[in-house]
């Protein structure tokens, strides 16, 4: 009989997930979107830390299905030497093994790379941290927002004479998860051409100083004559570019020379397409105050919002509603894309959650999949991997080297 066809690009790959909270588990995440199997190991006695993060009913936490959908739960007490050996003998079986503990821990659980590379050579191990497994400051625990901190990025977010502020959300956390999964994919594939595995180390720090577009370059380039700068709603250096209050709301606009005189032409201000003032976008930003009031004096006499981004988008000026989360929610386009998705947990029943954000000619559907309940798969795990019996199992539980729960 012919092969069955892969579920998804990913079937086949085996993943042991030692992550937690959001970096991580970005990783494996995306992973079990694209078919692989993802056994998630939690620690005993509570498991992965998000299992308790709002919004929690009846004991589930949306954050952890959320992140963790699609992974199998072995919960082990690792500090038992029958819970090690588990771990170890999973580690043989898997092609990819990810973390996000700080720096040392995972070494200290008995699972540093030179410890499961003796294992399993062609393992692919990743860790994430908050400064790296380098450096003079990589033994420091930390989270996205302090990362962002020390990579500039928070300086540069708010008003420029009030405290910096920083988003309530986790671009970096995410962001590193992606990061992360590009390595991984990028040394499986240098596995199958060398047969080697190695070790990936991914910094939130890293990441997040990535997102310096212009202004490191500015910086040092300009040997300290151009100096970033946070601007408020707008940028220091492209203008027009930032938050315009329209008629109901707020608006983002960004023209750059290209489109500086198609923006004119529409606000009802031709000459300035030929005005040296405004012949560059670092012209412009010299008389920022006067291009963003008129435009804003424009937006507000328009009939609607909608009016004004429809006259602006036929010119070909780039221009986008700034959307609650409750509004980018329902709006079409992201409800068109899937960019949210309706899940039904058997617990907590309907919600959304963001969507996959990879798309695949070959697979074009997207894989059923359920968040796990603490340790709901030690049986399935142990025995399939491993060959464990129902009595080895049972034996193992009432030791309390396994744990499995119901939420």
């Amino acid at each position: 009989m012919p092969a069955s066809p892969p579920e998804h690009v990913l079937s086949g790959y085996k993943v042991l997930d030692f992550t937690q909270l959001v970096a991580g588990p970005t990783v494996t995440r995306m992973m079990a979107e694209m078919g692989a199997e993802v056994i998630k190991v939690e620690l005993t006695p509570n498991g992965d830390h998000s299992r308790h993060l709002p919004y929690v009913r009846d004991g589930r936490s949306a954050y952890f299905v959320q992140q963790n959908r699609g992974k199998k739960s072995v919960c082990v007490d690792l500090k038992t030497a029958a819970g090690a050996r588990v771990v170890r003998e999973l580690v043989a079986k898997v092609d990819v093994m990810v973390e996000n503990f700080a720096p040392g821990v995972i070494k200290r659980l008995g699972f540093d790379y030179e410890t499961v590379r003796a294992i399993n050579p062609r393992l692919v191990m990743c860790s994430i941290s908050m400064l790296g497994q380098t450096g003079p400051m990589a033994h420091k625990p930390g989270y996205d927002h302090i990362a962002a901190a020390y990579a500039g990025v928070i300086d540069m977010t708010g008003y420029p004479d009030a405290s910096p502020v920083f988003t309530t959300m986790a671009a970096g956390d995410v962001s590193t998860g992606v990061h992360a999964l590009s390595a991984v994919l990028a040394a499986l594939l240098w596995r199958e051409r060398s047969g080697k595995g190695q070790w990936v180390d991914l910094s939130l720090v890293d990441s997040y100083f990535h997102y310096h577009d212009l202004n490191v370059q500015l910086l040092t380039a300009s040997r300290g004559a151009v100096r970033p700068r946070r601007n408020g709603p707008h940028h220091y250096l492209i203008c027009p570019g930032g938050v315009f209050k329209s008629k109901e709301g707020y608006v983002f606009i960004v023209a750059l020379d290209q489109q500086w005189a198609r923006l004119c032409k529409v606000i009802e201000r031709p000459q300035w397409a030929t005005e040296a003032r405004f012949a560059t976008g670092a012209k412009r930003s010299e008389h920022s105050a006067e291009i963003i009031g008129t435009i804003e004096r424009w937006l507000q006499a328009q009939p609607s919002d909608e009016h004004a981004i429809a006259s602006l988008e036929e010119a070909r000026v780039p221009i986008g509603p700034v959307l609650s989360v409750e509004r980018a929610i329902n709006h079409p386009q992201l409800r068109a894309r899937r960019t949210v998705r309706t899940i039904n947990d058997r617990i907590l029943g309907e919600f959304d959650v963001p969507g996959f954000p990879l798309r695949f000619s070959e697979f074009p559907g997207e894989l059923a999949l359920e968040a796990p309940l603490l340790g709901e798969h030690n049986a399935e795990v142990l025995a399939q991997y491993l060959g464990y019996s129902a009595a080895q199992i049972s034996e193992l539980e009432a030791a309390g080297v396994l744990r499995h729960d119901n939420h």
